[in-house]
């Protein structure tokens, strides 16, 4: 290759590297000029947004706002809010003094919108209507959000909050999600009158081109603040024995704890781990579930591999824990694969509640510091503004 051939290469090369240095914080995206039109001067973390005096199913949005560790509640973090009204339609009322009105192109926010400042606790509170779909019909009704972080970073949005119970809210959907700080997914809560979904943010959290301060890799699970994706073991030993059912899906509501263990498993600790997390459960009750899912892929035969566990499950008596396995961690059939457990890690520990991961811990020796680790994790999620039962119970 010649000499002003190389050149060229070079050039391209750094004008690839200079580019993606200059690219913005979350992309680009529509309306964005929109959003400090008509921002007052104090904003408190509770905001009541004008859909809230029309008819239709009152809702309160609500959670904490974390650092990029997922623990550390973040303090003055904007978040603007809008959506449609209860028929499915952004529309411009001039009497309402946050409506926004149509641009040269007819686009509008509409009049329900406004703005929230998370406290020191990291919490914000949107009372509002619940949105409709629109009249097109091939939307889940959403809510959009954008984040400005106190700081030089430019503002940036994330995930709508979206409703689990919205039909329109297809499984293609939701695997297409991009989990901006975290899942949108809403699943609410009715108290009285009101229905709640409560939803946690964790800044940065899969923003593309976001300023982390730390590059660690994520090398079993997915992230804190995106959903456990559904896939069905194989039940060994427990409620669901001789079955395939999904751990998240039947018992999603409450705290769960996924322990999987693959290509390396160290029986002695496996069964420490299995008697603490046994008593836990029953300390807990119908608060908290555990599966043990194992996916060593190495020699595995299903009818050897069932045995291997129901043992296990007589040997150490187990009332509560369910003993689960897969093929591998990466078989599709399980759709196992969409959770990205690493194969070689020695364990993995996902933490979640209502479906949603809020806790990980990678190659855990069974010892009474971990063990306080992961009760400490689940003691920490527990609601703080209300004790939230299943939908419907009030």
């Amino acid at each position: 290759m010649s000499t002003k051939s190389n050149f060229i290469i070079l050039v391209i090369f750094i004008s690839i590297l200079l580019g993606c240095k200059g690219q913005s914080v979350g992309g680009t995206f529509e309306n964005s000029e929109f959003i400090y039109y008509g921002i007052p001067k104090q904003i408190s973390p509770a905001d009541t947004s004008a859909g809230w005096n029309q008819k239709g199913q009152k809702i309160l949005l609500t959670g904490i706002v974390y650092q990029q560790d997922g623990k550390t509640p973040a303090s003055d973090v904007l978040l603007y809010y809008y959506h449609t009204n209860s028929e499915g339609r952004y529309l411009h009322k001039p009497e309402e003094k946050r409506s926004m009105p149509p641009n040269d192109l007819g686009q509008t926010h509409g009049y329900i919108r406004g703005w929230v400042k998370t406290d020191t606790s990291g919490k914000y509170f949107i009372f509002t209507v619940r949105p409709g779909t629109y009249p097109t019909n091939d939307e889940p009704a959403h809510v959009h959000i954008t984040v400005k972080e106190p700081n030089d970073i430019k503002e940036y949005y994330i995930d709508d909050f979206v409703f689990d119970d919205d039909k329109l809210l297809t499984s293609a959907k939701r695997k297409k999600m991009e989990h901006r700080c975290g899942s949108g997914v809403l699943r609410m809560v009715q108290k009285g009158d009101l229905q709640i979904g409560e939803r946690n943010l964790i800044l940065g959290l899969n923003i593309p081109n976001y300023p982390h301060k730390s590059l660690i890799k994520v090398n079993s699970g997915n992230n804190v603040g995106e959903d456990v994706f559904s896939f069905t073991p194989f039940h060994a030993w427990g409620p669901d024995k001789g079955t395939k059912t999904c751990p998240v899906c039947k018992y999603g509501w409450y705290h769960g704890i996924l322990y999987f263990v693959g290509n390396n498993p160290d029986w002695a600790e496996i069964k420490q781990w299995l008697i603490f997390l046994e008593k836990e459960s029953k300390q807990r009750e119908k608060y908290l579930k555990v599966y043990f899912v194992y996916g060593n892929e190495t020699g595995y035969n299903k009818s050897k591999r069932e045995k291997e566990l129901e043992k296990i499950g007589k040997d150490l008596t187990l009332e509560k824990i369910a003993l689960t396995f897969v093929p591998s961690f990466s078989d599709n059939l399980s759709e196992i694969n969409l959770n990205n457990i690493s194969q070689t890690a020695d364990n993995t520990f996902i933490l979640y509640k209502r479906s949603r991961i809020i806790d990980k811990f990678i190659n855990l020796k069974p010892t009474d510091k971990n063990f306080n680790l992961l009760n400490q994790s689940l003691d920490r999620s527990i609601n703080e503004y209300f004790d939230l039962e299943k939908p419907g119970k009030q």
